[in-house]
């Protein structure tokens, strides 16, 4: 780690990427930051959701803000993590304690309007805004996860994000350059687990699915399809409301490119209805597409004729 590393860092939204970050900072030698976070859940009217998200604050050894200006008062870098579809709404509440030159890493999956419009709000306030596309899962690789910047500021944060230790590369070209490639590859990564999660639920109503996936295994050697059928799956139970509203930002990507956003939008239904299960599944589950796929068909509402 640089000197220049040990500074006050504010998240928006303490979710799974903040987590992961932050666990990957630390296992960096001479890892040093004051730490604060907001994240929305503390204002649920539920309790349970309330007080959760507070203990994850206190295993994670970090300052629980009550409101997003309070978490970002006197960072130098501003690391917002939420969900695509409130990430606009994010960044504005945390204007009001932006310090004067912070980074404001936008690291949320949006349409690069969406990105755009955010941008020329924390600038307007002082900040530097640098739009982040998040190009892998944070897990395993925690801070290493393979991340493209843009706009303005992005060369002048590279070396901030390198003191963290976190593999960021410049995509050069203004705000929301970064994001469109993000934006563009789901329409192939959660459009297709959209259609796996569409071919495996009725393959196995229909009691053909291990034919079904062993035929495609042929078609495509080399894929695997029932060890990715679960990889999949499990994805959209656990994270298919997030997808959801990321694959919403991506459809507004593709109209606003002039193109019919046909496939992106209907990759909307199938994350949507089986994020909303809130399904888990142990980890010997989540390795088998027919427990799964058993698991979500048992909860699926059944479809109105």
């Amino acid at each position: 780690m640089t000197a220049d590393s040990a500074r006050a860092i504010a998240f928006i939204g303490f979710g799974e990427a903040a987590q992961a970050f932050l666990a990957g900072w630390r296992t960096e030698p001479g890892f040093v930051a004051t730490l604060a976070a907001y994240d929305i859940k503390t204002d649920s009217p539920d309790a349970a959701v309330r007080e959760g998200k507070r203990a994850d604050y206190v295993r994670a050894n970090v300052i629980g803000a009550s409101t997003a200006p309070a978490a970002v008062a006197g960072a130098t870098s501003v690391f917002s993590v939420v969900t695509a579809d409130s990430a606009h709404e994010a960044a504005i509440a945390a204007l009001p304690g932006l310090a004067p030159g912070a980074f404001f890493f936008d690291c949320d999956s949006c349409a690069p309007q969406t990105k755009a419009r955010s941008a020329k709000a924390v600038d307007a306030a002082g900040g530097r805004y640098v739009d982040v596309a998040v190009m892998a899962p944070v897990h395993p690789r925690l801070h290493r996860t393979p991340l493209l910047i843009s706009g303005p500021h992005a060369e002048a944060a590279l070396p901030v994000l390198a003191g963290l230790g976190m593999a960021a590369a410049i995509h050069d070209g203004p705000v929301g350059s970064a994001s469109a490639i993000k934006m563009i590859r789901s329409i192939m990564m959660k459009g297709l687990e959209a259609l796996v999660a569409e071919c495996v639920l009725a393959g196995t109503k229909a009691g053909v699915i291990d034919t079904v996936l062993d035929s495609l295994d042929d078609t495509y050697p080399g894929f695997d399809w029932k060890a990715r059928s679960a990889y999949m799956l499990e994805r959209v139970m656990t994270h298919g409301v997030r997808r959801a509203a990321e694959m919403r930002e991506a459809a507004l990507t593709v109209e606003l490119l002039g193109l019919d956003p046909a496939m992106s939008a209907a990759s909307v239904g199938w994350q949507q209805a089986i994020g909303e299960l809130r399904l888990a599944a142990t980890p010997e589950e989540a390795a088998d597409y027919r427990i799964l796929a058993d698991k979500i068909l048992a909860r699926l509402p059944p479809r109105q004729p």
